[in-house]
């Protein structure tokens, strides 16, 4: 408020009182205006004097009020054809919009009222003449504000209608309605706020689409952001919530999303109370679509703000809401493997086995079988793909997946350390030969970290597992995972390390692990040489 009107106007009435001040000063000077004071002069006017100046002041605020009227017109619609057309309705219901409107408004017909009711008089008599002067000082006043307002008012128009702020308070009026506590609604009125909080989820992606059309990262970054904090807001409150926000019927229930849904689904939707979740992330999934495409870079920021309406939803305990959180992230992967984007199947996968460690944190050990489950199945389709690196990075997830259920002491770790034993089989192309590889060195890497728990059984099941395998494929992967000594990947990649990267202390015990294999195995072949004669 002081940055966009007070100190602009403070700065223009000083400087215009300043000048005022300097020239009366002068004008005084003189010797036959020695004896008037300020007041006089502005106070003493003939009825000539007053209607001259009021014809004029008359037009000069017209010309002000419609001069404001088309800036902030271009302004709106300029932005509104940009970002979203919700800009329009929200400037029309700003409360500093309506009360700076309404003050030119006023001071227009107050200025004409005053005009109207100065009397000249005629024929010389003094009888009729009325010269309203407290309402020409008024007047003058009016128009002054009017003035020192007008710079101030375009700067007000330009930050409503900045990116970030539109978003905000999309993002705000969603919250407000999603958390008004129960009481005292009718149907109509709850009908009301679900409808408006749907639509603050859908114009901030429209907003979302729209930047992503322009190029224009750093907003759709930012409204995605937005969403994700709507929802984050939303879900602790929840419980004190009035259980008919909940239930998909009314206006809510022709929504695009909804109608095609059966009435199974939505009743499902209703009782797990998620509809606002999936209707977010629903947003979420519609600019991860567009994005595959013309703005990767956004992958990585959709998948981060899914896990975080994830964490969300698992520190308040909301199963339900976890559950749709999987859903989606189990959506990103197929959508991205269609595509055959690995960048994006990759960087989605970090964010979900992030998930997957806050899951094993809160004890919920069934989710988190759940979603290796997912792992292990989207693993296997990279593989028939011929997509070798997701195979691998899935496995090095699954990995650390393990390593976390060990040291939680979860209920889940066997069955997890099983679930990681089925991620590989045997390649039936040999390009494929690569991923499994990758699986089996990401399998010889928790065994090596078995090993350091002291936890040679676990890390004999993985020996069992293995005991099959090529000796030459054997040989190949202790030589690779021998071979990382630096956790320093040499390109810019997310992750920041090295999946076969085992630190030194560990690195010991590859020795150890390849040890339980016979020695014909894992001895080098002997390679006969020829000599000429």
């Amino acid at each position: 408020m002081a940055r966009i009107w007070l100190r602009p106007m403070s700065y223009l009435l000083g400087v215009s009182v300043a000048t005022l001040a300097v020239v009366h000063l002068l004008d005084v000077a003189r010797h036959e205006d020695a004896h008037l004071s300020l007041w006089e002069v502005f106070a003493r006017m003939s009825p000539s004097d007053a209607e001259h100046i009021m014809g004029g002041i008359g037009e000069v605020i017209a010309a002000i009020l419609g001069i404001v009227i088309t800036v902030a017109s271009i302004i709106v619609q300029l932005a509104a054809n940009r970002y979203t057309p919700r800009i329009t309705e929200m400037f029309f219901r700003d409360r500093t919009n309506m009360l700076v409107m309404g003050f030119f408004v006023v001071s227009a017909v107050f200025s004409l009222w005053v005009n109207f009711s100065i009397r000249v008089g005629g024929g010389g008599s003094t009888e009729d003449v009325f010269v309203p002067v407290y309402g020409v000082v008024v007047t003058m006043g009016l128009l002054t504000a009017s003035l020192l307002m007008m710079a101030p008012y375009f700067g007000y128009v330009f930050d409503f209608v900045e990116p970030d702020n539109v978003v905000r308070r999309i993002k705000t009026s969603g919250v407000e309605q999603a958390l008004r506590p129960a009481g005292g609604e009718g149907e109509a009125e709850v009908d009301e706020r679900r409808v408006t909080a749907l639509s603050s989820l859908e114009q901030l992606a429209d907003v979302a689409l729209n930047a992503i059309d322009q190029k224009d990262k750093g907003i759709a970054s930012k409204t995605i952001d937005s969403l994700s904090e709507l929802v984050v807001a939303y879900l602790p409150h929840k419980a004190t919530l009035d259980p008919r926000w909940f239930q998909i019927r009314d206006r809510l229930a022709k929504d695009t999303d909804f109608v095609s849904m059966n009435a199974e689904a939505l009743g499902k939707l209703s009782t797990a109370r998620t509809w606002l979740e999936y209707k977010a992330l629903r947003q979420f999934l519609m600019v991860y679509r567009e994005a595959l495409t013309a703005m990767p870079d956004l992958i990585t920021r959709i998948a981060i703000d899914t896990r975080y309406i994830g964490q969300t939803a698992i520190a308040a305990g909301d199963r339900a809401a976890v559950a749709v959180v999987v859903k989606f992230f189990n959506t990103y992967m197929r959508r991205s493997l269609n595509a055959k984007d690995i960048a994006a199947a990759y960087n989605n996968l970090n964010q979900y086995r992030y998930l997957a460690e806050e899951l094993l944190k809160a004890g919920w050990g069934d989710q988190v079988l759940e979603i290796a489950r997912h792992f292990k199945y989207y693993a296997q389709t990279a593989h028939a793909m011929g997509l070798a690196f997701l195979t691998e990075t899935v496995a090095f997830d699954l990995c650390v997946v393990n390593e976390r259920a060990y040291d939680l002491h979860a209920p889940a770790r066997d069955e997890l350390l099983q679930l990681f034993l089925e991620v590989d089989k045997e390649a039936e192309l040999d390009q494929q030969e690569p991923s499994l590889r990758g699986v089996r060195k990401a399998q010889v890497k928790l065994a090596t970290y078995y090993l350091q728990k002291g936890e040679e059984a676990l890390a004999r099941k993985i020996y069992r597992d293995m005991r099959d395998e090529r000796p030459d494929r054997l040989r190949s992967i202790r030589a690779e995972l021998l071979a990382v000594t630096s956790n320093e990947f040499w390109e810019i990649n997310d992750r920041g390390a090295v999946f076969e990267y085992i630190e030194p202390e560990r690195r010991q015990l590859i020795h150890r692990f390849f040890e339980w294999f016979p020695a014909t195995t894992m001895r080098e072949p002997i390679r006969e040489e020829h000599t000429q004669e």
